[in-house]
C-alpha cells in the first residue's frame, strides 16, 4: 500500500487547493474537500481619493448606482476578461483570504476558468492577477470544458458532447471529445448585453432611465427567449427623462422578449455555426445525447425551447447551471493528474 508522504500530508493540511470561476457577473470559488465556499458578485467599491477598496462582493453590489461622488462601485471584469487589472487583484485577494481563513502557511494552487476565445495578452493578465493575489501555482482551463466536467459529460471519451455556457460577458458553445474542444464558438455576448438591450428599450420607448439592479430584476422576472404559456408583466421604477422625476411604468414579457431579440439571436447564430463545424460522426452523437446549457444566461425563460426549435435537437438546462463551471474546475483541481490533458497552461 502506498501511503502519502509527510510533505503531501502536511501540504494538504496546511493549505487548500482552490478552483475559481472568475466571471463577469459573479466569482465562485471551490475548495478541495469542501465544495463551493464562495459565490459573490464580481463588484468592487473603491474610495475615489485613495483608490482602495471599501467593499467587495455583495456589499459592493448593493452600492451600484447609489454611491456619492467619493465612492465608485464598478465591475472590474468585462466580456469574461479583466478590464481593470489592479481592482481584480484586490478582489481576488479579498475572496481568497476569505475562504482560506487560517490556512495561510502554504499558498494554495489555483485553477481558473477562462473563455475559450481568450487572447494571449488576456491569458497573461488573468495569470498575473491571480498570482499577485497570493497563490502558489496557477492553471487555466477553458470554461466549456470545465462546464462539461461539471455536468459529468464523458469529456475523455471519443463521444461528442455539446455544451452551451452563457455567462455575463461571454457565450461559449463547444463540442468536446477526447479531452479537447473539437469545434467551438466563443462570442462576447451574454447576460450583460441582455441587460443593456433591456435598458436601452426602456429608455427609448418610455423615456425612463433605470439602474443595473432594476434591469437585472426585469430580465429574471419577465425576460424570455420564446413565448411563455402565460405572459407576464412587471412594475418598473426609474427616472423620467422628460419630467426629471421618479416614475413607475408597467412592462410586459412580450416587450422584453422583443428587447432581447438581438443578443438572443446572436447566441442562436453562434450555436448554429458551432454545429456546422462539427464532424459528422460527432454530430450523430449530439443527435443522440442532445445539448446541455449552463451558465446564468441559460436561466432566461424558454431559452432551451428556442434552441430546441431552431436546431431540432434535445436541449436541457443543467441542474444549478450557475455552478457547473466551478464544480467542473473543482473536480479538475481534485485530480490534476487525471485531467492533465485539458489544462490549458500551467503557470511559469
Amino acid at each position: 500500500m502506498n501511503f502519502p508522504s509527510f510533505k503531501t500530508f502536511f501540504n494538504s493540511f496546511m493549505s487548500n487547493d482552490i478552483a475559481i470561476d472568475l466571471g463577469t457577473a459573479s466569482t465562485l470559488i471551490y475548495m478541495k474537500n469542501e465544495g463551493i465556499v464562495l459565490n459573490e458578485p464580481s463588484v468592487v467599491a473603491l474610495d475615489v481619493k485613495t483608490g482602495k477598496p471599501i467593499a467587495v462582493g455583495f456589499a459592493a453590489k448593493e452600492m451600484l448606482g447609489k454611491t456619492p461622488v467619493e465612492i465608485k462601485a464598478l465591475r472590474p471584469m468585462k466580456d469574461g476578461v479583466i478590464a481593470d487589472f489592479e481592482v481584480v487583484e484586490e478582489m481576488l485577494r479579498y475572496f481568497i483570504s476569505k475562504v482560506q481563513k487560517s490556512k495561510i502557511l502554504i499558498r494554495p494552487r489555483v485553477i481558473v476558468c477562462v473563455p475559450s476565445g481568450i487572447t494571449a495578452v488576456e491569458t497573461r493578465a488573468v495569470r498575473d492577477s491571480v498570482e499577485h493575489a497570493g497563490v502558489r501555482d496557477v492553471y487555466l482551463v477553458a470554461e466549456p470544458i470545465a462546464a462539461a466536467v461539471g455536468v459529468d459529460l464523458p469529456v475523455d471519451k471519443p463521444t461528442g458532447s455539446m455544451i452551451i455556457d452563457i455567462g455575463g460577458g461571454t457565450s461559449e458553445i463547444a463540442v468536446i471529445a477526447l479531452n479537447g474542444i473539437v469545434s467551438n464558438n466563443s462570442i462576447r455576448v451574454g447576460g450583460d448585453e441582455m441587460d443593456e438591450s433591456i435598458n436601452q428599450y426602456v429608455k427609448k420607448n418610455y423615456n425612463l432611465l433605470i439602474g443595473e439592479q432594476t434591469t437585472e430584476r426585469i430580465k429574471t422576472t419577465v425576460g424570455s427567449a420564446f413565448p411563455l404559456e402565460e405572459e407576464l408583466q412587471i412594475d418598473v421604477r426609474g427616472l423620467d427623462l422628460v419630467e426629471g422625476i421618479p416614475k413607475t411604468i408597467k412592462i410586459t414579457s412580450e416587450e422584453i422578449r422583443d428587447a432581447l431579440r438581438e443578443p438572443v439571436m446572436m447566441i442562436m447564430t453562434a450555436v448554429k455555426q458551432a454545429l456546422e463545424k462539427t464532424p459528422p460522426e460527432l454530430a450523430a452523437d449530439i443527435v443522440d445525447q442532445g445539448i446541455i446549457m449552463t451558465g446564468g444566461g441559460s436561466l432566461l425563460k424558454n431559452f432551451d425551447r428556442l434552441i430546441a426549435k431552431e436546431t431540432g435537437l434535445n436541449v436541457r438546462v443543467a441542474e444549478n447551471p450557475l455552478e457547473c463551471v466551478v464544480r467542473g474546475s473543482g473536480k479538475i483541481i481534485d485530480n490534476l493528474s487525471l485531467y492533465e490533458k485539458i489544462i490549458m497552461q500551467p503557470a511559469k
